[in-house]
């Protein structure tokens, strides 16, 4: 199945290990948020899939990930003709596929049972792995099978069988396997048994607040006094609203894409009518709050050197005894129908944390102070 994109690339789903595209240069790991510790990673992937000349012009690129159709790979899958001690190497007129492996769900969603929000939900990471440059994205079923497989079938069973894997990147604090006893310096020792050859990435530090935590937790991993680049410092960044690190850490500005949907219209009665955003239930949302964004409509934005300019208030609405967390944005200068369009929300600053008003009036006009604040941020960027 095609699924052609806004810049004419078609995105190939597959929902059995006969649509992937083999063999394979993969980046391992979770990769939510796709910032710029995982880009680092994924590079030389990159490197490699660039440095050859394909038999035929590959005209289009294609990314394997569907929601509803995760590709199936489990180790039942795998064939003995396959398991001899070599890597199966591809004929020199074989394109080897840049790829991203990663798992489904994820795998403290798995372990603890209860829904976790992601930075990057599946529609986000397909676009920005596409905005890299991979050609494929393959969504490992994260389960009770492939949570107990040793390090050494890990290997044998999944890369070196079905993915048919000729090179492999990984960050420094990569852990995998049962109870996560891999390291990556063992994913190097293991693959090499393949004559895979595996590059370790070095930790990308961040030197903003050494009191953030960090997301490794692989005894291999030396301290440092800087914490390394990580999607749990990312998550600690916006929940405390401090986006310019968390913008910075991503290397792009956190975004929130949302339908407009229709809403209680209480803005349009106190002068600042706002555009009600439905996003995907498993989006990681910041600090509750007032912030200055940039918005693009999805598809009718002529410019994206001009975007839309506006506040957005995250909460539960205080003020009007609402109880539901809503996402609403009120765009300057601009009017016009939004209900059923497809908003991308660029968070710039957090302006102030949500609060409970003695009356509209009171909200009213410390929405004007956001709106002044806002325009002031937004057009000095």
């Amino acid at each position: 199945m095609l699924n052609l994109s806004q810049n004419g690339c078609s995105v190939w789903v597959a929902s059995s290990t006969e649509g992937l595209l083999t063999p394979t240069a993969v980046a391992l790991g979770k990769f939510d948020g796709v910032h710029l510790g995982h880009q680092r990673v994924i590079q030389p992937v990159l490197q490699q899939t660039k440095r050859q000349v394909p038999e035929t012009t590959l005209g289009e690129q294609k990314l394997v990930a569907d929601e509803r159709n995760l590709l199936k790979l489990s180790p039942s899958d795998s064939t003995t003709a396959t398991s001899q001690q070599r890597n199966p190497t591809a004929s020199t007129h074989e394109h080897t596929y840049s790829t991203v492996v990663t798992f489904h769900p994820h795998p403290q969603e798995f372990f603890s049972g209860q829904p976790r929000a992601l930075l990057t939900p599946l529609d986000e990471k397909v676009e920005k792995l596409r905005s890299l440059g991979i050609e494929q994205l393959v969504l490992l079923p994260f389960d009770k099978e492939l949570s107990a497989l040793s390090p050494e079938d890990f290997v044998e069973k999944i890369l070196v069988q079905q993915l048919r894997c000729q090179q492999l990147s990984v960050g420094q604090d990569f852990c995998f396997g049962k109870q996560r006893t891999g390291t990556a310096k063992d994913l190097q020792l293991l693959a090499a048994k393949y004559h895979i050859p595996v590059t370790i990435v070095a930790l990308e530090t961040y030197t903003g607040n050494d009191n953030l935590p960090t997301d490794s937790n692989c005894l291999s991993i030396p301290p440092t006094q800087e914490p390394p680049i990580s999607t749990s410092l990312i998550r600690q960044t916006l929940e405390n609203g401090d986006i310019k690190s968390a913008n910075l850490l991503l290397g792009s500005p956190y975004t929130l894409f949302g339908v407009v949907i229709q809403g209680k219209q209480l803005g349009r009665t106190i002068g600042f009518p706002t555009a009600n955003l439905q996003l995907p239930k498993d989006k990681f949302l910041p600090r509750l709050g007032v912030y200055a964004v940039r918005v693009f409509i999805i598809d009718e934005t002529p410019d994206v050197a001009h975007p839309l300019l506006g506040v957005m208030n995250i909460g539960n609405r205080p003020t009007v005894d609402g109880t539901d967390t809503s996402v609403e944005v009120h765009l300057f200068d601009w009017s016009g129908n939004l209900y059923g369009k497809k908003l991308a929300v660029q968070i710039v600053q957090f302006l102030r944390p949500e609060q409970k008003f003695s009356s509209l009036e009171a909200l009213k006009t410390q929405i004007q102070l956001d709106c002044t604040v806002a325009k002031e941020v937004l057009l000095s960027e």
